[in-house]
This record gives structure tokens, C-alpha cells and sequence, in this order.
């Protein structure tokens, strides 16, 4: 994930991607029921790989986390193993003077597969992000299909994640969020 992370004005262009309102709906044909139970262990994964990565980790009176959020672009699965397209937004947000802080983020699509456990929950055995520059539109559509990468225009929104984090630092809903 680190070679998709978009920093300074990376965040600048993933704010204004996401203030324009801009939203992934679930595919019609995703099966809703094993989306609910692979999307935790794909944005457990993705906090987990984002930790260590941001700014605001740098400065410990921020007390900074990340916040994953993964949309399903497509699903399958196949032989005990599941498919999962998706498009990712992870935030870095702290808080100073009371306030919410953005301290860092990336956007970016995704394949991950996952295996259920004994124990019934998914685990992530596998990961595949688009590389940066050349050859992204081709991974993107040997990944997607012809006419998918059109649909990652589209983002993540960044409210649930807003919403996660203000709840996680003890913030009121309405506090506004500004740049670390």
C-alpha cells in the first residue's frame, strides 16, 4: 500500500475528490451478505498496513489513528476462496486544540482474496493494488474489465471515516475536520 499512498497534495486532491460528494455504490450483482462478512477483515487489513505510514503518528499530541473504508467493486467466490474487487480510503486523523485533523490518506482500487478460518471469520491471503504511473489504466482493466476503471472515478466517501474518528476521539458529529 505504500507505493499508492498520495501525500501533501495527494490529500489536497482526495479532499476535493471526496467534497464533491462523490460516491461508490455496491454493484448490483455483489452479494450483500458476504460483503458484510469479508469487509472487516479487508479494512482490518487496511488499518493495518497504513499504521506507521502518516504524519500525525509522527506527532504524539495528536494522537493519531487511521480509518479504513473498501467499497466492493465485484465479488466471487470460488473453491473456498473469495475475489474481492474493491476501491479504498484510508484517512489519518488526529485531533489538536479539540478540534478533528486530516493528517494524510490514500485512495486507491484493490484485489484481495480471502479464506474463511475454522473459527468462521475471513483472513486475507492475498493483495494486489495498481501501479503507480505507467500501466495503471491496463491493471486496472485486466483487473476490472473494460469498463470498470471508469467506476473508480467515483472514490470512496470519507464520512463514515470522519464519523468513525469523531466518535473515537470523543468529538462532537458536527466538529469540523481541517488539515493537520
Amino acid at each position: 500500500m505504500t507505493s499508492v499512498r498520495v501525500w501533501g497534495p495527494g490529500v489536497g486532491a482526495v479532499a476535493v475528490l471526496v467534497a464533491t460528494g462523490a460516491w461508490a455504490m455496491r454493484p448490483v450483482g455483489v452479494d450483500g451478505r458476504l460483503w458484510d462478512e469479508v469487509r472487516p477483515a479487508i479494512e482490518a487489513r487496511l488499518v493495518e498496513q497504513s499504521r506507521g505510514a502518516g504524519y500525525g503518528e509522527s506527532e504524539p499530541g495528536l494522537r493519531a489513528r487511521w480509518f479504513c473504508r473498501a467499497e466492493a467493486v465485484d465479488l466471487d467466490e470460488r473453491d473456498g476462496l473469495v475475489r474481492a474487487g474493491v476501491s479504498t480510503l484510508c484517512l489519518e486523523y488526529g485531533v489538536r486544540a479539540g478540534r478533528l485533523v486530516e493528517c494524510g490518506g490514500a485512495e486507491a482500487p484493490q484485489v484481495l482474496r480471502l479464506r474463511r478460518e475454522a473459527d468462521g471469520e475471513y483472513v486475507v491471503v492475498s493483495q494486489e493494488a495498481p501501479p503507480d504511473g505507467a500501466g495503471n489504466a491496463e491493471w486496472l482493466t485486466s483487473h476490472f474489465g473494460h469498463a470498470t476503471p471508469a467506476g473508480f472515478d467515483t472514490g470512496v466517501p470519507s464520512t463514515p471515516l470522519e464519523s468513525a474518528a469523531r466518535s473515537h476521539f470523543g468529538l462532537s458529529a458536527n466538529s469540523p475536520v481541517t488539515p493537520c
